[in-house]
């Protein structure tokens, strides 16, 4: 193949990627791809490589994110898809250098974990979106989740495909037969692995989608109204309880900015808020754009509110997203595009853990993209979650396939961690996802609806979520360890002068053995 050949089918592979995450669901797509890619850059010099792994990341990420472009403008969207597509040149290169070692099927997955915890983490706390795992909330792999982290299903997805790569350039029939069966019983063996069961407890939770006024960025100049909306509809709900129509439940649950006008500092909103959580007659999760002291910056906040003590617990967000929630280099920033005047203040961080006492059960909170990061979503349950709660606000990115992409990340966490995930969404989709992934009910899009379930309680932790970071630290040392071990044999050979070749040059792979 030539090498415009290789960039172009570098850059036509990172577009079919997105073929593996909703709206397409196509999860199988992100084995072949994988396999597909580390053949694309077998035996290709490090620059060549190099070049191949931008272009499929831009292929990738520049049709993934284009979301983000509905809430920060087309100049932000790519400039963020275009720098994401940066992490795709070291995964390239180590694609490309440990198919020169026996058993690389296994090196390459550990590449592709390796490779998204890095930009899992830099900059600004990183960015998780596009991660393997998390096109597999169909897959019969999902179960994998419950043993490895998201971490341990994006090793068995890239493993699988490596394997099916080795096939293609393995001369031997025999190696070629087991190499199949192998990545099969990757893919299959996972379905015998079961949910991690409830305690017996349940809790009645009431998911109230309030809805906003009008789609787009327009809704955001209408906060009172948002919160009339979830006001109105939580009284309904009382109504509906008195009728006897429906149980009373334990705890009510708004979503992310149900209340950007802040009810500390704004006595209408509080007593409207107030007058609901009376009506209902239980703790209300209310969210809230609450103001910094010096009212500079503001922070995510989450507020219990009793029927009878009013405002209480609180959790902040503790990974508000760069750019999105926070600008930084503002000032430079705002030279660039005139999008960042929408958000004018900073979201600031919290510290605390998203933990909420109800009685005698506790909820996991969430908010927003954190579903996306393994360690918040891990504190939650750590301290003593028995079901998590995502709250989210997708209505600036109207009917763009984000939200079902968030979603399918609140089904991996859910059999990751054994628990239910109530999703409460401010305009859709607010969703109950069962332990083992499946989604039970949901509220359409830019639908005013209420949600009433009952969740079971677990108190148990998955093996995933006891080992915690370390399976990924684990597969990261591994792929960092083979990598410098091909640079340093290889220069020493190359030292040695017996023609072996520096990574920097092409290297014919041996096509006998596992190689």
């Amino acid at each position: 193949m030539s090498h415009f050949g290789r960039y172009a089918g570098a850059l036509l592979l990172g577009g079919a990627l997105i073929g593996a995450f909703p709206p397409y669901d196509l999860w199988f797509v992100a084995i072949l791809v994988p396999a597909a890619f580390a053949l694309l850059v077998r035996g290709q010099s490090m620059k060549r490589s190099a070049l191949m792994g931008y272009l499929f990341g831009a292929g990738f990420f520049v049709p993934l994110l284009d979301w983000t472009g509905l809430e920060v403008g087309p100049v932000p969207w790519l400039i963020l898809a275009l720098f994401e597509a940066l992490f795709f040149i070291p995964l390239a290169m180590g694609l490309t250098l440990v198919q020169r070692l026996p058993g690389w099927p296994v090196w390459t997955a550990a590449i592709w974990v390796a490779d998204e915890a890095m930009r899992g983490r830099i900059p600004y706390g990183g960015f998780t979106w596009g991660k393997l795992a998390f096109s597999q909330a169909d897959s019969p792999m999902l179960s994998l989740a419950s043993l490895g982290g998201s971490p341990g299903l994006s090793f068995a997805v890239a493993l699988t495909g490596g394997l099916l790569a080795w096939v293609v350039v393995e001369r031997r029939l025999w190696l070629r037969v087991a190499a199949v069966a192998v990545a099969v019983g990757v893919v299959v063996a996972p379905l015998l692995v079961q949910p991690m069961e409830s305690d017996g407890d349940t809790l009645t939770v009431a998911i109230v989608q309030g809805n906003v006024p009008s789609e787009g960025l327009d809704y955001n100049n209408r906060a009172r109204a948002i919160t009339n909306n979830h006001v109105e509809a939580t009284e309904r709900l009382a109504a509906d309880i008195e009728a006897g129509r429906v149980e009373r439940p334990d705890v009510v649950l708004w979503p992310e900015n149900s209340s950007d006008i802040s009810p500390y500092h704004d006595a209408e909103t509080y007593r409207a808020i107030d007058e609901a959580v009376r009506a209902v007659g239980v703790p209300v999760l209310v969210s809230a754009i609450v103001p910094t002291e010096d009212e500079r910056n503001v922070r995510n906040t989450s507020i219990l509110w009793d029927p009878e003590t009013g405002p209480g617990d609180t959790y902040v967000k503790r990974h508000p997203m760069p750019f999105g929630e926070y600008i930084p280099f503002r000032s430079i920033a705002e030279r660039i595009t005139e999008a960042v005047a929408q958000q004018p203040r900073d979201h600031l961080p919290g510290e605390s853990v998203g933990i909420f006492q109800i009685g005698d059960a506790v909820i996991g909170n969430v908010i927003c993209f954190e579903v996306a990061f393994d360690g918040v979503v891990r504190d939650a349950v750590r301290e003593g979650g028995q079901f998590l709660s995502v709250q989210t606000n997708n209505a600036t990115f109207g009917r763009t396939e984000m939200t079902e992409q968030q979603l399918a990340q609140s089904r991996v966490r859910a059999f990751e961690h054994g628990r239910t995930v109530l999703v409460s969404a401010l305009a859709g989709v607010s969703a109950v996802v069962a332990p083992n992934g499946e989604v039970l009910d949901r509220a359409e899009l830019f639908t005013q609806d209420v949600i009433v379930t009952e969740v079971p309680l677990a108190g148990g932790t998955t093996l995933a979520t006891t080992l915690g970071a370390w399976p990924e630290w684990a597969l990261t040392a591994m792929a960092l360890g083979v990598v410098a071990f091909v640079i340093v044999s290889e220069r020493r050979a190359s030292r040695r002068g017996d023609g072996a070749g520096t990574p920097d040059e092409p290297r014919p792979t041996v096509e006998a053995g596992v190689s």
